[in-house]
């Protein structure tokens, strides 16, 4: 069915194997992430509905992901024990909604957490900032790990159609362990295909690459 992946379980372990050989060959001064291309077809991105969605890696493949916490005064409490960054209410109306302040905030941190209970209140207080860089705030409950829901916004990846027939999305990197990079691409490559109108018909090509390694085709 359509639903199944066309993944060749042999080709992507050779692929993984490939790069990881590679990278090990020439150690950088820097740790190689591993980078999933696409190549879509029979797709019109002018007419046909554009895409999105997020879905959780078992892995984290972006363990440097800064993450910010927009907190009431328990969360911000709990965020500078356990060294994380935050900023309370106050620090966010000091921004005074300007866009310029906003943008800045949006690029310093690769996602955000926000109290349950301040989460509704982020459009009124920054604008549209952090939505337009796609970086709504996760919910944060006082039921809830703070370290565990950073986690898991790390873990997270997001598929997002542009105007052009190719994206590129970061899975891991070289440090991981081959099962780990083999079972975080599988995973992202079975729900992008489950995103498209005709599944795996709409995909024209699936490479991997490290940073500085050559592309290896896996589909």
């Amino acid at each position: 069915s359509s639903k199944m992946s066309k993944l060749s379980r042999e080709v992507l372990n050779e692929a993984v194997s490939q790069i990881l050989t590679g990278s090990n060959e020439k150690k950088r001064k820097f740790t190689e992430s591993m980078e999933l291309q696409i190549s879509l077809k029979n797709y019109d991105p002018q007419k046909d509905k554009r895409f999105s969605g997020t879905v959780k890696l078992k892995h984290i493949p972006k363990p440097k992901m800064r993450i910010c916490v927009l907190g009431d005064q328990q969360h911000c409490d709990e965020a500078k024990a356990a060294d994380i960054p935050h900023m309370d209410v106050e620090a966010l109306k000091k921004l005074n909604k300007n866009k310029k302040l906003v943008k800045k905030l949006a690029k310093k941190y690769d996602g955000f957490l926000a109290s349950d209970s301040l989460i509704k209140q982020i459009p009124r207080i920054l604008g549209p900032g952090l939505n337009k860089a796609g970086k709504f705030p996760t919910m944060l409950t006082h039921g809830e790990q703070m370290t565990n829901k950073a986690d898991e916004v790390k873990a997270t990846i997001k598929f997002q159609m542009k105007k052009v027939l190719c994206l590129a999305i970061c899975i891991g990197h070289v440090n991981m362990s081959q099962e780990e990079l083999v079972s975080n691409i599988v995973l992202a490559v079975n729900f992008l295909a489950s995103l498209l109108k005709k599944n795996w018909q709409n995909i024209r090509s699936l490479y991997i690459k490290s940073t500085m390694g050559k592309p290896q085709r896996i589909y």
